[in-house]
């Protein structure tokens, strides 16, 4: 690794870490001695103090760490003040699934797979904006049929629907289902 590489790894673990990191922790993650090491952090400092970098290096007690520049400290208050999602429940991980895989699918046919009304996390689904309704089946009662949204795409860091894993074969060792192969 050369010194502007172990410059970007030093860069990177800082900015991945929620508390500070000593010098001498960065030198063994980097394989470098800690003088090297002790130069590049310094030089990352100074790169992030000037120009419109919003973010600086801190030296503290335990080490280094990334900080909010004092300037830019309100939007980040205010990006702080934003309500808490609450992690997706199994039952609404469950139906999402369906959906990205079925979709266009209606809710009669998802309550069929789960085995369960899904009700309650379809709407949890269409609240967050993972799944929105894509038209209606033209059959008797002409129920809504849901798909996936963009947002579901970002929210399981996909370009697109063809990233989607493909579902196991039944009966395939890979299958989860609980049910042995024949």
């Amino acid at each position: 690794m050369n010194l502007k590489q172990a410059q970007a790894a030093i860069e990177a673990a800082l900015f991945a870490s929620a508390d500070p990191i000593s010098v001498s922790d960065l030198a063994h993650v980097v394989e470098l001695d800690e003088a090297t090491v002790g130069k590049l952090v310094r030089e990352i400092r100074d790169r992030h103090a000037v120009g419109e970098s919003g973010i600086q290096l801190c030296e503290v007690s335990q080490g280094h760490i990334f900080l909010t520049k004092p300037e830019y400290q309100a939007c980040v208050e205010r990006l702080a003040r934003r309500e808490r999602v609450q992690p997706l429940s199994s039952a609404a991980l469950e139906t999402l699934a369906i959906v990205a895989y079925k979709q266009p699918v209606t809710r009669g046919e998802i309550d069929k797979i789960r085995g369960v009304a899904s009700d309650s996390a379809l709407s949890t689904l269409v609240e967050r904006g993972l799944v929105t309704e894509v038209g209606r089946r033209n059959t008797v009662g002409r129920p809504v049929l849901y798909g996936t949204t963009p947002e579901f795409l970002v929210y399981l860091g996909l370009r697109s629907l063809d990233d989607l894993p493909p579902l196991p074969e039944p009966g395939n060792a890979a299958d989860c289902s609980g049910v042995p192969s024949e």
